[in-house]
């Protein structure tokens, strides 16, 4: 058997063709949420640091009413989302200053779960195949040894020079796993880094917010 495509496609049977596809789908699928998700972080860290620029320079002053109406458009990035709610939320809050900031506490809170979770869209997908692949492939492996030894007990011949060629086709299987694996656990890795990174982000940045609102509340009440 030659160790090429053609040469590796033409000795496998069925069951390795049928465990060659699915590992072809899993890595197709990786690929796709791998290229998507880069895509949408490049995007919401542009859009952020656009937003946090424009934002940045009102809340400098430590102007909230000034913000809280400021037309920041659509396209503000997940920061901006995050600060967006906690802003509606100051614009909308009782005249109590207690009250007024546990509101916008809650909704900071409730919108930065809900850009975590979307930025975390489809990484598990990369989990599953990252841990999966190689037992997909494992499995043909497993089948093609079981095929080369019942092939050895049907010509009644034994030793490794009858069944060598069958256990090297029957390995392909896991080999092909292992590709499928490796590049999604190290893109998982990798965004899931991004996710925790920016999850710090809008923490802190939350965190800034509603201490810049205390103060202001205070300074009203006071």
């Amino acid at each position: 058997m030659q160790f090429t495509i053609a040469g590796i496609w033409e000795h496998t049977g069925p069951f390795a063709r049928m465990i060659i596809f699915a590992l072809g789908a899993m890595s197709i699928t990786s690929l796709v949420v791998i290229a998507e998700r880069i895509m949408v972080y490049r995007k919401n860290r542009s859009e952020s640091r656009s937003f946090a620029t424009k934002m940045g320079a009102i809340l400098a002053k430590d102007d909230l009413n000034t913000a809280a109406n400021a037309k920041t458009g659509k396209d503000v990035g997940h920061l901006g989302r995050v600060i967006n709610s906690g802003l509606t939320a100051y614009r909308v809050s009782s005249s109590n200053k207690d009250v007024a900031v546990e509101s916008v506490a809650r909704a900071l809170e409730r919108q930065a779960q809900r850009e975590v979770q979307s930025l975390k869209r489809g990484l598990g997908v990369l989990a599953t195949v990252g841990s999966t692949a190689p037992f997909v492939g494992l499995l043909g492996t497993t089948m093609g040894i079981v095929n080369a030894f019942s092939l050895m007990a049907e010509a009644n011949s034994g030793g490794l020079n009858t069944i060598s060629s069958g256990i090297a086709e029957a390995l392909i299987t896991t080999a092909f796993g292992l590709l499928v694996a490796i590049p999604a656990v190290m893109a998982y890795n990798f965004l899931q880094g991004w996710v925790d990174a920016r999850s710090v982000d809008i923490s802190e940045s939350s965190n800034e917010f509603l201490d810049m609102v205390a103060r202001h509340l205070g300074g009203l009440h006071s």
